[in-house]
């Protein structure tokens, strides 16, 4: 029992620590998805260290495992915390939108091979969004949203095979609307501009490759593009909303240098994680799909939707322009 709480208690310091590293290897950022996962294995075993009398340790190791988990939690809850009711909400919440001032968005990583398509389709057809955009979609799955489009007449299609795909569906007419691939050759985004009660705004749909063994070996492809599009947006005028699979988690240091950079707000903040990633596993839930938006706006609704059979749960926003003088 003692081999066994002293290999856990430096297993779950060290990978604590790990992130800190100057590296964008996956095996070291990997460990920034997981913080709440770690916060409550931690807590067991801090319990366990405290509470067990059939411990034979000796003291100062005892005390030292004692206080590498106490501050190996502290500092997983530090960032997490933020992500649940008891911190400020960063976004005020509007009850009593403008119906021609809202804008919602139906985000959702499709994976490439799920054949659900309809559980999809009844989702749209239940929330008529303004925007649908889907991730990993490619020709089949353009083929199956066929037909949705007579009700969105503004597209903007990229099939990949690579799981890559975007396909965006738009109620509103593109004022301008450009495909991109910012940093890698196979990795799309799209921009667009559009009119809303007489107010231009921005929108920027994405989805990097994470860092896995899988994918990129490394994050710096991901880590570039956030930090890209973070520079752009910041030099951007008017409202703007950035949305999509980032395969980052909301409270890892590359999303909030994003945040800092773009000066774009978190509407999950106060209320909650919202997690989107995996749909199937109950122990692996973290939040990769995001929107951020500008302080132009307020947040009327954000929910997470039922499983389409993929990966990921869609995620439903609601967002309403606010007046001049609330701005």
């Amino acid at each position: 029992m003692d081999i066994f709480l002293v290999s856990l208690s430096v297993f779950f310091i060290a990978v604590s620590a790990a992130p800190l590293l100057p590296s964008s290897h996956w095996l070291v950022r990997v460990w920034e998805f997981p913080r709440l996962q770690l916060a409550v294995l931690i807590t067991a075993v801090l319990i366990t260290l405290l509470c067990y009398n059939g411990l034979s340790l000796p003291f100062w190791l005892h005390a030292a495992l004692v206080a590498g988990l106490s501050i190996s939690l502290l500092y997983q809850a530090i960032w997490i915390f933020p992500y649940t009711g008891f911190y400020r909400k960063e976004v005020p919440r509007d009850s009593n939108p403008q119906k021609q001032r809202t804008i919602s968005i139906l985000s959702s990583n499709v994976f490439m091979p799920n054949s659900n398509y309809q559980k999809l389709i009844d989702h749209i057809n239940n929330k008529k969004p303004d925007f649908v955009v889907t991730l990993e979609s490619n020709e089949k799955w353009e083929r199956a949203l066929k037909p949705i489009e007579k009700d969105y007449p503004f597209t903007q299609f990229c099939a990949l095979e690579n799981l890559y795909g975007m396909h965006l569906y738009s109620k509103y007419e593109f004022e301008e609307h450009t495909l991109r691939f910012l940093v890698e050759d196979d990795v799309p985004s799209v921009k667009i501009t559009i009119i809303i009660d007489g107010e231009r705004v921005t929108l920027q749909f994405l989805h990097p490759k994470p860092p896995s063994p899988t994918e990129n070996e490394y994050a710096r492809p991901r880590d570039i593009e956030l930090n890209l599009v973070g520079q752009e947006m910041a030099q951007t005028p008017g409202p703007i909303i950035v949305a999509g699979d980032l395969n980052d988690v909301a409270w890892s240091p590359t999303t909030r240098k994003f945040k800092k950079i773009s000066g774009l707000l978190d509407p999950r903040e106060g209320r909650g994680f919202y997690n989107t990633f995996h749909a199937h596993y109950p122990l692996i839930k973290w939040p990769l799909d995001h929107v951020f938006h500008s302080s132009h706006f307020a947040l009327v609704d954000l929910e997470r939707l039922s499983d389409i059979g993929s990966d990921h749960y869609p995620l439903y926003t609601v967002l309403v322009l606010k007046e001049a003088n609330e701005k």
